[in-house]
């Protein structure tokens, strides 16, 4: 498996990654998560030998990474690094030939260029191409050996919902065929969809990892949400009741959909029934937080914006 122990970077006064160790396995999908500044790019630039470590070790199968192992890996970058005057399909065979495919190369770029939809762009020249299939043909250089650890920042970056369930799609079927997958994104719903864990950093140090369902079941909190059919002013129950929401309910501006966290043992019965009470019930709901909440504990701050290094290392 690709193990990262004690990964230390400073950029002059500032320390873009503290110590951080985590684990991918070959048949996994970790989330890579953290705020900006946090250190994502930093530390998969180190994964893949872009940058001098401080102190710290990368290692794939407990062996050191140089470029005989790097070879086998594939990295996507957040900020786009193709020759924007090649054309695509002539993009992916000098990718491939560069990777040792030589007399597969071919075969290899016409497999990506239909699996990702990109069949009728062969021969467009890649600056020509729209934010998404430059997108796409970033993704299929980072596929284009087979690779056994993949490291992607931001893969869904400028995707329709459409390429986006194939790249979902794409990503599982490289998992089911061995592969190590490490993904970094922003776009925390598609985090949940597709990964099996997830490893937050803040400040360049790790503050929770673990599987995604366990770290959701361990949150002290729940969430009762309910929707009436009608908009409808709801009031929870006052303090002293076991159904207290430990936090103001969030409602939506149109009024009919309440979310209202209250402790992890409380029976969310009496609050529905209250809620019935009080308008009509379209539906409701009795769950964990999700991954968006368990991040902003965990991290203390929003999971929004570009670039997480500082000035001179562009970190997205």
């Amino acid at each position: 498996m690709l193990t990262v122990d004690g990964l230390t970077k400073r950029f002059g006064r500032v320390t873009a990654l503290d110590g951080v160790a985590f684990d991918v396995a070959p048949g996994e999908i970790v989330g890579f998560l953290g705020p900006n500044g946090a250190g994502k790019t930093t530390a998969m630039r180190a994964i893949m030998g872009l940058i001098t470590l401080d102190a710290g070790t990368v290692t794939w199968h407990g062996r050191p990474v140089g470029p005989d192992v790097r070879l086998r890996f594939g990295y996507m970058p957040a900020e786009r690094g193709m020759y924007q005057r090649m054309k695509v399909r002539e993009h992916l065979v000098y990718y491939a030939t560069m990777c040792g495919l030589r007399d597969g190369a071919g075969p290899a770029a016409d497999g990506w260029l239909d699996r990702l939809g990109l069949a009728d762009r062969a021969d467009d020249v890649v600056q020509t191409l729209s934010s998404g299939n430059q997108q796409r043909v970033q993704l299929a250089l980072a596929l284009i050996n087979a690779p056994d650890l993949l490291v992607l920042d931001e893969p869904f970056s400028g995707l329709d919902p459409i390429a986006v369930e194939t790249l979902s799609d794409v990503l599982r079927q490289q998992v089911a065929r061995g592969a190590a997958l490490l993904l970094s994104s922003h776009q925390l719903d598609l985090v949940a969809h597709v990964c099996s864990s997830v490893v937050i950093v803040d400040r360049g140090r790790v503050v929770l990892r673990g599987d995604v369902a366990a770290i959701r079941a361990a949150s002290p909190t729940r969430y009762v949400d309910i929707e009436f059919t009608v908009p409808t002013d709801f009031t929870p129950p006052p303090d002293g009741r076991p159904d207290t929401p430990v936090a103001p309910p969030t409602v939506d501006p149109d009024r009919r959909r309440h979310r209202i966290p209250v402790p992890a043992d409380a029976d969310p019965g009496a609050l529905i029934a209250r809620a019935r009470a009080t308008g009509p019930v379209l539906s409701y709901a009795f769950a964990p937080p999700d991954l968006s909440e368990v991040f902003l504990t965990a991290v203390g701050r929003p999971a929004h914006g570009d670039g997480d290094a500082p000035a001179g290392d562009a970190d997205g």
